[in-house]
């Protein structure tokens, strides 16, 4: 399966906005929102202006910076929302409304026929003022799958610039991502944009799905911040295209993902998972003597991303029982030591009994390899 042309909405000023910990100031919002734009990132979407007096002057604020990215605003279909959008500047409009039986009961009590004429009047009323317009379905998995098409083809037909399907509960498989947007594919010619939520997993599975079924735009969050459990994060979004073909995420600076883990991760208070993709502690350690010795040898052998290509370097873990001798032999050549093969065998086994014993570290190896050269060699050693 090949993936067309994408684009990546990126969310953390809107959906990011809802995680827990997240409580930007405006400084904060133009420091991510520049840093995005240096990444590469198409669009970017804020909060919606109604949201408080705050909102709307950070809206404004971004939409004024200038940026190479599209600057989005989220709003609800109606037509207050949408002037209050418009006045912001921003270049686009999302607008969404719930279409499942659950929220048209518990949430605004619309049946399908009043969304559809919610939805003509408010889309033609943003069109007609020149703003990219996208209309998302609320809940669409747990949605009548007729009564989404219906409204999906009613609004392109208006001329909207996309049509957005949202996994609002996280309940959506892979599999089921990819039918509903090969379904809407068929119906309707314009893009298609994914909005999907991690509460079960399948965040970016999800994603990566829809685009292979058809969609031109899935949305993102950095380190996957949001609602409850958030969206697919975009490094790891960023990690599953690399994977399939290094030419889907060459358009983007790909360095810059460490700043943005490490930036937000410090704004809402929370640590990078050690094994966040990318960007986790552990993401290019490798341990086990066999991993460790095939990797110094041809690093594609147990990496399907490259950390240079991400401005990171990989490193290999000795200082346990599972070492061999290779990744042994290779931090000596670091230390500039000239050891024989036959005693780097025999300091390995010694690191490894020593292992069994009791935890060591880095500093303990160094010391044991330079005690098999011989006490006339640490003079000469250069700590690496």
């Amino acid at each position: 399966m090949s993936i067309g042309p994408f684009y990546i909405i990126e969310s953390t000023l809107r959906e990011g906005e809802q995680f827990v910990g997240a409580n930007f100031t405006t400084d904060q919002k133009v420091r991510i929102a520049q840093a995005l734009d240096a990444f590469g990132v198409e669009y970017i979407e804020v909060t919606s202006p109604v949201a408080s007096p705050q909102s709307m002057h950070d809206c404004k604020t971004i939409a004024g910076l200038g940026l190479n990215a599209k600057v989005l605003t989220h709003v609800r279909c109606t037509l207050s929302d949408a002037e209050a959008a418009i006045a912001t500047g921003v270049d686009g409009i999302d607008l969404l409304i719930g279409t499942s039986s659950m929220l048209r009961k518990f949430s605004h009590g619309m049946d399908i026929p009043a969304i559809l004429d919610r939805a003509r009047d408010v889309v033609t009323h943003i069109l007609d003022r020149g703003f990219e317009v996208r209309f998302s379905t609320e809940d669409s998995f747990r949605s009548n799958l007729d009564d989404i098409l219906e409204i999906y083809q009613a609004v392109a037909e208006l001329g909207v610039n996309r049509v957005g399907i949202a996994d609002t509960v996280g309940v959506a498989t892979p599999l089921q991502v990819y039918e509903l947007v090969r379904k809407v594919r068929e119906r309707v010619s314009c893009d298609i944009e994914f909005h999907g939520h991690n509460d079960s997993g399948c965040a970016i599975a999800n994603a990566f799905c829809a685009l292979e079924a058809g969609a031109t735009h899935v949305d993102t969050s950095i380190l996957g911040i949001g609602e409850r459990n958030g969206i697919a994060p975009l490094g790891g979004m960023v990690a599953r295209l690399y994977a399939m073909d290094r030419d889907l995420v060459a358009k983007y600076n790909l360095p810059v993902i460490r700043d943005l883990d490490a930036t937000v991760a410090e704004i809402v208070g929370v640590d990078i998972p050690f094994n966040n993709y990318i960007t986790g502690i552990t993401a290019f350690t490798h341990k086990a003597g066999v991993h460790a010795k095939a990797v110094l040898n041809n690093p594609e052998t147990y990496e399907i991303l490259a950390p240079q290509d991400f401005g990171l370097e990989r490193y290999i873990s000795i200082a346990h029982r599972l070492t061999g001798w290779n990744a042994i032999k290779d931090r000596a050549e670091q230390l500039r030591l000239d050891i024989p093969e036959e005693e780097l065998r025999a300091a390995t086994q010694h690191i490894k009994a020593l292992a069994d014993e009791k935890p060591i570290g880095l500093d303990d190896v160094d010391a044991i390899l330079r005690r098999w050269t011989g006490d006339h060699h640490e003079q000469e050693v250069t700590h690496v």
